[in-house]
C-alpha cells in the first residue's frame, strides 16, 4: 500500500509539472507543449488501471485548460461607433412655392447673379404645380423682377461712360481697364457677370445699348413646362428674337428671313387656333407680312409701287417665288401683290374701295395712296414700327410697350 501511494505521488508530481508547463506564457508555449506532450507519451504509467485512468484524466484536463485559456488566432472586429451622420433636410416645396413670389419681389438692384439663379431654380420646380393662370402671372412677374435687377441710377457722365464702353467693347473687345474703371459700380458688376443669368447687352441704335433679359429665359426656364402652344409659340418667338428685328428703325434681317417667319405664324395659326397667345401671333403674321410687302416707313420695299422695277430686288425675288407656290395665305398675298403691279390708277380705283376720307387725304400723295390700297388689297393692318402698341420684338412673349 505504501509503495501503491508512492507511486500514485509520483505520477501526480509528474501530472503536476505537465499541468504547470501547460499554463505557462503563450510566447513559448508552442514548442514546449509538444515537448512536454511526448515526454509525458514516453513516461511509463503504473500497470494499475485506476492509476492509468487517473493520469489520464489530469493529462486531458490540462489540455482543456490551456485550450480554454488561449486567445483565439482570428483578430476580434471591433465595430466602429460612428457618430451617425445628418441627412441634409428635405426642403419643404410647398412652403418654397408659397415664399416664390416674395421672393422675386426682393430681387431688386443690389442683390447678385446668384441670387436671381436660384430664384429662377424655385420657378422651375415650382412650374409643374401650378396652373395655367398662375404659370402666365408668374411669367410676367418674373419680367418685373428682371426691370427690377438690371434697374441702374447713373449720372449723366456714368451714362456718357457706359454708352462709349459698351459700344465700343462690341467693336473692340480689348478696351481698356482704364475706361472700365470711370463706370458705376452696378455697370461694372454686370458687365462683368454677362452672361449669367440669362443678362446680356442688346444694341438698339448705333448709339444706344442697354441691358436685357434674353429671350431665351423664357424658352429655357417656362417652356418646358407648358401646353404645347404655349412652349412652340415662345421657343420660336424667343429664336426670332435673339437678335433684335430692328436697327435705327429699319429691318435687321432680310426678305428671306422676313418670309419665314410670315410663314412660320401663319401655320402655327392653323396648327392652335384655340392657343392662349393667338392674338399676338395674329400680330406677327400681319407684322412680317407687312414687312415683306410694305417695308418699313424708313426702308420701304417700293416708293410708288408701279411695276416690278420699282420693287426691291431681294423682295421681289421672294414674293416671286411665294406668288408661283401654294403656301396658304401668304402665297394668296403674294399673288395679289403682282397683279397690284400690272394695275393701272384707275383700274386701282374701281377694283379697291378706300373710304373718301381716306382718298380725298391722300388723293396728292400717290406714295401713301398706293400703300393704302395695297393695304386693303392684301387685308393687312397697317402697322406704325415707330410707334407700335405691342412689343412682340424684343423677347419670348409681347407685351404692351
Amino acid at each position: 500500500m505504501t509503495q501503491f501511494l508512492a507511486k500514485s505521488n509520483v505520477s501526480l508530481s509528474q501530472n503536476y509539472k505537465i499541468f504547470h508547463l501547460f499554463s505557462l506564457d503563450s510566447a513559448t508555449m508552442a514548442s514546449n507543449k509538444i515537448e512536454l506532450l511526448l515526454n509525458a507519451g514516453r513516461m511509463k504509467f503504473p500497470r494499475n488501471i485506476l492509476h492509468f485512468l487517473i493520469s489520464g484524466i489530469l493529462v486531458i484536463l490540462s489540455c482543456m485548460v490551456v485550450i480554454a485559456c488561449q486567445k483565439p488566432t482570428t483578430d476580434i472586429v471591433k465595430e466602429s461607433k460612428e457618430a451617425p451622420q445628418k441627412e441634409n433636410p428635405i426642403p419643404d416645396l410647398t412652403q418654397i412655392c408659397q415664399n416664390l413670389k416674395n421672393e422675386m419681389l426682393a430681387i431688386n438692384a443690389k442683390r447678385t447673379t446668384l441670387a436671381i439663379e436660384q430664384v429662377n431654380q424655385d420657378i422651375r420646380m415650382c412650374l409643374p404645380l401650378m396652373k395655367p393662370a398662375e404659370q402666365m402671372e408668374l411669367m410676367h412677374q418674373s419680367k418685373r423682377m428682371y426691370q427690377q435687377f438690371l434697374q441702374i441710377e447713373r449720372t449723366s457722365e456714368q451714362q456718357q461712360a457706359f454708352e462709349n464702353y459698351a459700344l465700343d467693347q462690341a467693336a473692340y473687345p480689348t478696351i481698356q481697364q482704364s475706361k472700365f474703371e470711370q463706370l458705376n459700380l452696378r455697370d461694372q458688376y454686370l458687365l462683368r457677370h454677362k452672361g449669367q443669368a440669362y443678362i446680356e447687352l442688346s444694341e438698339q441704335t448705333d448709339d444706344k445699348i442697354v441691358y436685357r433679359r434674353s429671350p431665351q429665359y423664357l424658352a429655357k426656364v417656362f417652356a418646358p413646362y407648358l401646353t404645347a402652344p404655349e412652349q412652340v409659340f415662345i421657343e420660336n418667338l424667343a429664336d426670332q428674337n435673339t437678335q433684335p428685328l430692328f436697327k435705327n428703325h429699319k429691318p435687321d434681317i432680310d426678305a428671306e428671313e422676313i418670309a419665314k417667319r410670315a410663314k412660320f405664324w401663319q401655320e402655327y395659326l392653323q396648327t392652335y387656333p384655340t392657343s392662349p397667345f393667338l392674338h399676338d401671333a395674329q400680330f406677327l403674321k400681319n407684322a412680317y407680312s407687312s414687312l415683306l410687302f410694305l417695308g418699313t416707313e424708313e426702308a420701304p420695299i417700293s416708293i410708288t409701287f408701279e411695276n416690278q422695277t420699282d420693287i426691291d430686288a431681294a423682295s421681289w425675288l421672294v414674293i416671286e417665288r411665294l406668288a408661283k407656290s401654294d403656301d396658304g395665305e401668304l402665297s394668296a398675298q403674294a399673288k395679289k401683290f403682282v397683279h397690284f403691279l400690272t394695275m393701272s390708277k384707275e383700274q386701282r380705283q374701281q377694283k379697291i374701295q378706300i373710304s373718301e376720307k381716306e382718298r380725298t387725304k391722300l388723293e396728292n400723295i400717290p406714295q401713301l395712296l398706293a400703300l393704302s390700297q395695297l393695304n386693303q388689297y392684301l387685308n393687312l393692318s397697317p402697322i406704325d414700327f415707330k410707334h407700335v402698341k405691342k412689343d412682340c420684338f424684343s423677347d419670348a412673349i409681347c407685351s404692351n410697350s
